[in-house]
């Protein structure tokens, strides 16, 4: 498999790392034939297109415009981080009567840690979480209409955005594909963005909660600035010193 040139090598890394949510430097180099030093080499170069991250050890794709999981592959990684972050989240509640809850499996698990045997409204465009709340019969289900997406199985398009700006909603649960300073929070798709940025402007409250791999990616649409949020809810996987930088911002950030 050697005596490929850069390019084909790095395209093999990405489409890996897309396919299996992340990729280890040894394991490329035993497979690729080459130097681990040149496997650092090409994660680096992509790092600096703003493909990959690097990790100690290895790299996991960005989420972009030209790429994002679906759900089920978000389903399964991250998610015991995920689970503590989803149950900090919920604890925000307050004294809320109505909530929106965003498309994502993070969001999907603030829904199903919402404490049940209380008066409560939830607003999503997710199928899934309307789902799963539906079941449970813990609160009362406002699904927005519109154009179904296939990855995540949520609707989109003015029809959804229309419905979702007749509320008012005292605290909205937001999830992102990339989070960084500079560019607030970002989504590759256009339409999502629409529905999230509709969201924001609803609500009274926003929290923000998301895994530690979601900070300094940057995606293709702007939906929020960082100053739009009440609180930041993410794990201890992201550094103190950058949970720090967040919050000279505004927002208040619980790392669990």
């Amino acid at each position: 498999m050697g005596h490929r040139t850069a390019e084909e090598r790095r395209r093999e890394i990405i489409r890996v790392a897309r396919t299996t949510g992340a990729v280890d430097v040894s394991a490329l180099a035993a497979e690729l034939g080459v130097a681990k030093e040149t496997v650092r080499r090409d994660l680096r170069a992509l790092e600096d297109h703003g493909l990959v991250r690097r990790t100690h050890g290895g790299a996991y794709p960005v989420e972009s415009a030209g790429f994002e999981t679906t759900l089920a592959f978000r389903s399964t990684s991250h998610v015991p981080e995920k689970r503590r972050v989803a149950a900090a989240a919920a604890g925000l509640l307050g004294d809320a009567e109505t909530v929106f809850v965003d498309e994502g499996f993070t969001p999907q698990l603030i829904a199903e840690a919402l404490p049940a045997g209380r008066p409560l409204t939830v607003v999503t465009a997710s199928l899934p979480v309307a789902g799963a709340l539906a079941e449970t019969g813990a609160a009362s289900v406002l699904l927005l209409g519109g154009r179904v997406r296939s990855g995540t199985l949520a609707t989109v398009d003015h029809w959804t955005t229309k419905m979702l700006s007749g509320f008012v909603i005292d605290l909205a649960f937001i999830g992102a594909n990339g989070i960084s300073r500079e560019h607030g929070l970002t989504t590759p798709d256009p339409a999502v963005g629409e529905v999230k940025a509709q969201a924001v402007r609803a609500a009274r409250r926003v929290v923000f909660a998301g895994v530690h791999t979601k900070f300094g990616a940057v995606g293709f649409c702007r939906f929020a600035e960082i100053g739009a949020l009440e609180a930041i809810v993410t794990s201890t996987l992201l550094p103190a010193a950058e949970a720090h930088r967040y919050s000279l911002l505004g927002p208040q950030v619980i790392r669990v």
